[in-house]
């Protein structure tokens, strides 16, 4: 067990406290120093049925009821590096803007803008198949969220960037999805001023403008409201899960290159992940004690259905951590006897989202929310 204090000295009281507490720890309990100079106990991230009870020991979680206390320390974890989650005084009216409409064959495609905050306008593409349009008829929607594009931003997803392994957005809704792709923030022309809006990190406020997205999904009448999906590639794959993590009417994930542990990545060189658009309060913390990881997130969408695509020439996140990671996560998919929903394949290309498992992802999507 690894101890840190957060002070240079203690007295004899307080050794005799400090050593009567760890009595009642796990003997696999990692310590960490947050940011605040408080000595916390990071339950480790391999060990996921562990949780902390309210009385502050350490028990293995043998039903989902238990294990949602480890899900909502989780999520705290993450708020402590990402942001607090915006309440609803910021759930302003949407007020979509059509700023543009195309004919793309089989569907609509709008450029929109809306907005998900006060001080702040989302640029969306919203694809509509024309059979949706019809009288009557409910069609499954998803979040299709993109890459890192400093370019073209969200055209990507609609195939408008010249990369096909990306047009997720354009391809299911010509499978009869309606899609929304938005902007990510700080890229390409999407630029809001994360300061003043109140956040400390790009991450929390892409989660923000993706659980809007999905209240603009709800508000369609020809959107089936009853579960989304949410997908997306590279930064789109993070983003997919974090979004998740926090709004459980995402019912299905699809992640492809989004992620290994923090550990990992880079062999342990996470600056790629702390610039303003993503989590800067990363750099606050140890590796080792980066109070979450995608171990955590990854348990944290049980029962829900994740399928992952991590190839084995991706040259950003080890398949490997990927795989590990699944592995970990697979005892919480099994308290609710859904170890099935839990997907992943490790196709021979590089950081990419080949087609034909982009189809396995599509065809996976489907069966998990079967349209009516």
């Amino acid at each position: 067990m690894k101890l840190k204090l957060p002070i240079p000295w203690m007295n004899a009281c307080g050794l005799m406290t400090f050593a009567l507490l760890a009595l009642f720890l796990s003997p696999q309990t990692v310590w960490s120093q947050a940011p605040d100079g408080w000595v916390t106990p990071r339950l480790p991230r391999t060990d996921l049925l562990l949780y902390r009870t309210d009385q502050g020991s350490i028990q293995t979680a043998n039903t989902p009821s238990e294990w949602l206390k480890r899900r909502n320390e989780i999520l705290n974890s993450m708020e402590a590096v990402m942001g607090t989650m915006p309440d609803a005084s910021r759930r302003c009216d949407l007020n979509p803007e059509t700023i543009e409409e195309v004919d793309a064959g089989s569907y609509i495609r709008r450029l929109i803008t809306y907005q998900s905050e006060p001080g702040s306008r989302v640029p969306a593409y919203l694809c509509l198949p024309k059979r949706s349009l019809q009288p009557g008829v409910k069609a499954k929607a998803a979040l299709c969220l993109h890459p890192t594009d400093n370019l073209v931003g969200h055209k990507v997803a609609l195939g408008l960037g010249g990369r096909p392994g990306r047009q997720y957005a354009h391809e299911l809704a010509e499978r009869g999805w309606i899609t929304l792709a938005p902007a990510y923030p700080l890229l390409a022309n999407y630029q809001p001023n994360l300061r003043e809006l109140g956040y400390v990190s790009g991450t929390m406020k892409a989660v923000w403008d993706n659980r809007r997205g999905l209240d603009l999904l709800e508000s369609l009448p020809n959107v089936d409201t009853t579960g989304f999906a949410a997908i997306g590639h590279s930064l789109g794959g993070h983003n997919a899960i974090y979004t998740a993590v926090f709004d459980e009417r995402i019912h299905v994930i699809v992640t492809s290159c989004g992620f290994d542990s923090f550990l990992d990545y880079k062999d342990g060189d996470i600056r790629g992940w702390t610039s303003e658009r993503y989590m800067p309060k990363l750099l606050d913390y140890e590796l080792e004690d980066i109070p979450f990881d995608f171990h955590e997130m990854v348990g944290s969408l049980a029962p829900r259905s994740i399928f992952i695509c991590a190839p084995k020439g991706d040259d950003n996140f080890k398949w490997q951590s990927v795989a590990r990671i699944v592995k970990c996560a697979q005892p919480v998919f099994g308290l609710w006897n859904k170890e099935s929903n839990l997907h992943a394949v490790h196709p021979d290309s590089e950081h990419d989202f080949p087609k034909a498992y982009r189809m396995q992802a599509y065809e996976f999507m489907e069966s998990k929310l079967p349209a009516k």
